[in-house]
């Protein structure tokens, strides 16, 4: 049974080793020219193919530097041109790209070279000062010098992508009405998304003024790149009692009262189906009052301090004599009456004058009140807020949905839920209005045509290049190969149909080339089939059967053991 299968599938070999040894003989009967152009163009369509696969993967790439200065980007192009280091730009053109497994050691050999310089030079300007270098040189060399290092200082701050310091030093005098302090200008290009704060500014300030001898810190001046000036001292908004961080204040307070508004709102109608606006007017007025007042006169409740009375009397006696002449003769010289008493001054008959006068001071506790007042910054003078509610979704009974006004009564409560959160004060003159409309719906964004389309663009640049290699692959294959193999490996002899009989009969083409044709039946079973197929080729061809025995024992035609 074994030497059955063996022969059977000995005869598939014995084909293959025939087919090999005709592409042998005809390679060998090929002339030397025709080896020579069939071996070139074998080369010719391997290189045309490994040239395809190596120009379709491109080597990843690396930044080498980025944000350069035109000067030292050139530097740096030209160093890697003479280095033969292949380089391209990105696309933005800010950074320069080398390959991946040369970016390190690249960077230590432009470091060595002193490359990138950062467009500024620092003291070792200094370093190749000459010799007789006149004084003006010198001082100009060193304002230069400075200003450098100052630059490279600033620009190490991480919100700062680039900085230049221009430094005014006048000359120093003896007469001190002359003298003038130095000053410095500064210029700050941020990172994008960057800002630099109060303190930051602060400190750049204080750096350039403590780096120059004779500097104040109110002779420093920085801006950004988009010209704002960014030191407050001499600002015009500072100098008309503006401030921006009043204005800041502001902005919070309001963000503050909306974000109440949200998320009390926020889970009745949902998150998209409100807007809401607060504006705070805020008084930073600051106002010191002392105020003296009294209380009106008379009080009940008043308490007498002190009282005094004084009363006076004062009599005069009247007029004496009879009237007439006589009494205005001087009198006579008096005599003594002998037998009749004298009368005296107040009995002759005249009635006595007099005045009486009588004053009171009373005196009240004083009533005083003395109120002094400091305000406070930032007091909410007024508020109005403004709430605008989309048309609340209602599902019909078909499945389709429509929007519907919201009604008074939910107007009404939105109203006094948002009056609470922001705590409105009627006294204070808070106004709150809220209204219920239809949002309109966000538009959809114009489609991009395809051909403008970056992601197609790369995606057909991508497809472009595996087409090319495809077409070379097929050129080489069809071109060359495919005539080649034609050439050197004929195609085998269409098999000479065999004589009309039964199905599955077998038909011989040789002794070589030996095709069976086997019925269903005799397929389905593998080994039946073998078995038959070998004692049919050893009824009809014997000495071929004993051929392949003899060369599995390892017999020669004599029957020994080569």
């Amino acid at each position: 049974m074994a030497t059955a299968d063996n022969i059977a599938a000995a005869v598939p070999n014995a084909a293959l080793a025939a087919r090999l040894q005709q592409v042998v003989q005809n390679i060998n009967a090929l002339s030397m020219r025709q080896k020579i152009a069939g071996a070139a163009a074998l080369a010719l369509a391997v290189a045309l193919i490994v040239g395809a696969l190596m120009w379709n993967r491109q080597p990843d790439y690396g930044v080498l530097f980025s944000n350069l200065d035109e000067r030292d980007g050139g530097q740096v192009i030209a160093a890697l041109q003479q280095q033969n280091v292949p380089y391209r730009m990105s696309p933005n053109g800010l950074s320069i790209l080398v390959p991946q497994e040369q970016v390190h050691e690249l960077r230590l050999r432009l470091a060595a070279a002193g490359l990138p310089r950062g467009g500024l030079v620092g003291f070792e300007l200094m370093d190749t000062q000459k010799l007789g270098v006149s004084q003006f040189n010198e001082q100009v060399n060193y304002q230069r010098a400075l200003e450098g290092e100052l630059s490279r200082t600033i620009q190490s701050i991480a919100a700062v992508a680039a900085a230049r310091v221009h430094l005014a030093m006048p000359k120093q005098t003896a007469f001190l009405r002359d003298d003038q302090k130095p000053t410095a200008s500064v210029m700050v290009t941020l990172r994008p998304g960057r800002v630099l704060d109060a303190n930051q500014v602060a400190g750049i300030v204080h750096l350039v003024s403590s780096s120059v001898p004779r500097m104040v810190e109110s002779g420093v001046n920085i801006i950004d790149q988009n010209g704002e000036l960014l030191t407050t001292k001499n600002d015009p908004l500072r100098q008309t009692g503006l401030d921006a961080t009043q204005l800041e204040y502001v902005k919070e307070v309001e963000a503050g009262f909306i974000r109440r508004i949200e998320n009390i709102l926020q889970p009745m109608v949902g998150k998209n189906n409100f807007r809401a606006q607060v504006a705070a007017d805020v008084d930073f007025n600051q106002v010191e009052q002392t105020a003296e007042t009294f209380k009106p006169n008379p009080s009940p409740d008043q308490a007498i301090r002190s009282q005094q009375t004084t009363e006076e009397t004062n009599r005069q006696p009247g007029p004496q004599g009879v009237p007439g002449a006589l009494s205005n003769q001087p009198p006579v010289p008096a005599t003594a009456p002998i037998t009749t008493p004298p009368v005296g001054p107040n009995q002759a008959g005249a009635a006595q004058t007099g005045t009486t006068s009588r004053s009171a001071v009373l005196n009240y506790e004083v009533d005083r009140t003395i109120q002094h007042v400091k305000q406070s910054l930032g007091q909410l003078k007024r508020l109005s807020v403004a709430v605008v509610v989309n048309h609340r979704t209602e599902t019909l009974p078909n499945g389709q949905t429509q929007t519907v006004p919201l009604t008074d009564e939910e107007v009404a409560r939105i109203n006094n839920l948002v009056r609470e959160a922001v705590g409105y004060n009627p006294a204070r003159g808070d106004t709150i209005n809220v209204a219920s409309s239809p949002f309109a719906g966000i538009g959809p964004e114009p489609a991009v045509p395809l051909w403008k389309d970056p992601e197609m663009i790369e995606l057909g640049k991508e497809g472009f290049k595996y087409l090319l290699v495809a077409l070379a692959v097929l050129f080489a294959y069809f071109a060359i190969i495919r005539p080649l193999m034609r050439t050197v490996m004929p195609p085998p002899p269409e098999p000479e149909v065999a004589e009309a009989g039964e199905p599955g009969e077998p038909g011989f083409e040789g002794e070589e080339d030996v095709e069976v044709t086997l019925s269903g039946a005799a397929q389905a079973n593998t080994y039946e089939a073998k078995l038959a197929r070998a004692r049919e080729l050893a009824k009809e061809d014997p000495k071929m059967v004993a051929n392949l025995i003899r060369e599995w024992m390892g017999l020669n035609e004599e029957g020994r053991k080569s």
